[in-house]
């Protein structure tokens, strides 16, 4: 009698990872749809049926993913938010120059993002509030780390800056960026990054007084 054992075979172990591979292609399938649907509709008019039928999917694969809209709507803001931050990220490391030119880079690629993604603008700017307290709590966690990376290029190194300040400023950049959006993104997006460098520059003149 051959001897038991409890490893799994190479043939299975490569299903089990074909399977969860297939399992995030239709987990990120959602995400998008979500992202598309969120933004032509808005969240509370979309169902999870229109969400599945942009994604190509039947309900059954948004169960197997997400427990409710809800988590797909966190799902959906992370992933925008997540690519967003490095996005600007990037582009205030390639700008080079002084803390406050890599700030204006930073801003004017936020800006230009949300002009180009109107879409992910909306599940990031609009959609995502006043869901639930959970909800809330994310949106939190984005502006802090949206003001951090600001307060990184601005600050001198080893310096914290005031929590509070920091939120008043990232807050008030994204009340620019929705006011902004309102208006039919006027003016361009070179002036409102201007602008709303006039908030950030808060963090660097702290340190000053």
């Amino acid at each position: 009698m051959a001897p038991m054992t409890t490893e799994l075979s190479p043939a299975r172990r490569y299903r089990g990872a074909e399977a969860e591979e297939r399992r995030a292609q239709r987990r990120g399938q959602l995400i998008a749809a979500a992202v598309q649907v969120y933004g032509e509709r808005g969240y509370q008019n979309a169902t999870v049926k229109a969400v599945c039928e942009a994604a190509g999917l039947t309900e059954r694969y948004f169960y197997e993913s997400f427990a409710n809209s809800e988590a797909l709507l966190l799902a959906s803001f992370q992933t925008v938010t997540d690519l967003l931050l490095q996005k600007i990220e990037l582009a205030g490391e390639a700008a080079g120059g002084d803390g406050e030119h890599r700030a204006l880079a930073i801003l004017r690629a936020y800006f230009g993002t949300l002009q180009c993604e109107p879409r992910s603008a909306r599940v990031f700017l609009v959609e995502i509030r006043g869901v639930s307290k959970l909800v809330d709590e994310a949106l939190g966690l984005s502006l802090r780390d949206f003001g951090g990376l600001l307060a990184r290029v601005l600050m001198p190194e080893g310096k914290e800056p005031d929590p509070m300040l920091l939120a008043g400023v990232a807050g008030g950049i994204i009340h620019v960026a929705l006011h902004w959006i309102r208006h039919g993104y006027a003016p361009d997006v070179d002036t409102v990054a201007a602008t709303a460098l006039q908030l950030a520059l808060v963090l660097k003149d702290r340190q000053r007084s």
